[in-house]
């Protein structure tokens, strides 16, 4: 997207961005704050105006008032047109837990030993790493128009097993998409691995975006008669109505530095 946007290709100009979490006591400049990630990953390089850039702030004196007016914030941008999600290893998105309820609002979450272990390899030996953060809910996920969840690797496999196959429940909240009408999950092979209806896939042409041809309850695309190969490293499936949500298959792992934070 940076290399796109300084050749002129796209300009962050007029978005708007809610990052989907902080952890609670980082301040801002903080190296492993989500609001710092985000200034060395992306704002610093393009066209984006920063005061139209929002993350919940780490260190608010009162961090449930915090999570109260960042809920209304969003709510007054005109709500969020698209999330992106990655996926923790126990299947959370954002820092909703497991067992966090799937109509929960913005709020702390205090985060569990898997992911304070997954992510203490961005905090230095004998750095303090938060155990609470703010983070916007299940419920206020649910309502951004598209929804695309990312994931690679075959650590992600169970995950997004359950994420896409499993029955929706607070177990495993990214199962929660399965309620969205417009949701769409992009994973290499690594992290399909898991899945058993695969079968059930529809193969698609590469460069033909199944998210401006498909919807929930009807698919108009082309059926290929013969099995297709990858082309360009890449693949999409859109799964039948035993599935949900579609699934978008990567023949090569993709290196998304925003997932590396997850």
């Amino acid at each position: 997207m940076i290399s796109r946007q300084k050749a002129g290709e796209l300009s962050f100009s007029q978005a708007t961005s809610f990052n989907l979490d902080e952890y609670v006591g980082l301040a801002g400049d903080h190296a492993q704050s989500y609001r710092y990630f985000m200034h060395e990953q992306l704002f610093d390089h393009v066209d984006i105006d920063v005061s139209r850039t929002f993350v919940p702030n780490g260190i608010a004196e009162n961090p449930n008032d915090e999570c109260k007016r960042y809920e209304e914030m969003i709510a007054l941008a005109g709500g969020i047109d698209l999330q992106l999600l990655g996926i923790g290893i126990n299947g959370h998105i954002g820092f909703n837990e497991p067992l966090s309820s799937l109509s929960s609002r913005t709020r702390v979450k205090t985060l569990t030993k898997s992911t304070i272990e997954a992510n203490s390899r961005f905090f230095g030996e004998g750095e303090r790493q938060p155990t609470d953060s703010m983070t916007m809910g299940i419920g206020t996920i649910l309502d951004a128009r598209q929804v695309v969840l990312l994931a690679t690797g075959d650590h992600k496999a169970q995950a997004i097993k359950g994420c896409v196959e499993g029955p929706v429940s607070a177990s495993c909240p990214a199962s929660a998409l399965q309620l969205h009408e417009h949701a769409i999950v992009v994973v290499d092979e690594a992290a399909a691995a898991d899945l058993t209806m695969k079968d059930y896939a529809i193969w698609l042409r590469p460069g033909i975006r199944p998210w401006n041809r498909c919807r929930r309850s009807a698919c108009r695309i082309n059926r290929l008669e013969t099995p297709f190969s990858f082309e360009g490293g890449v693949l999409y499936a859109q799964f039948t109505s035993n599935y949900l949500f579609q699934v978008i298959f990567f023949a090569e792992v993709l290196k998304f530095n925003c997932l590396n934070k997850r």
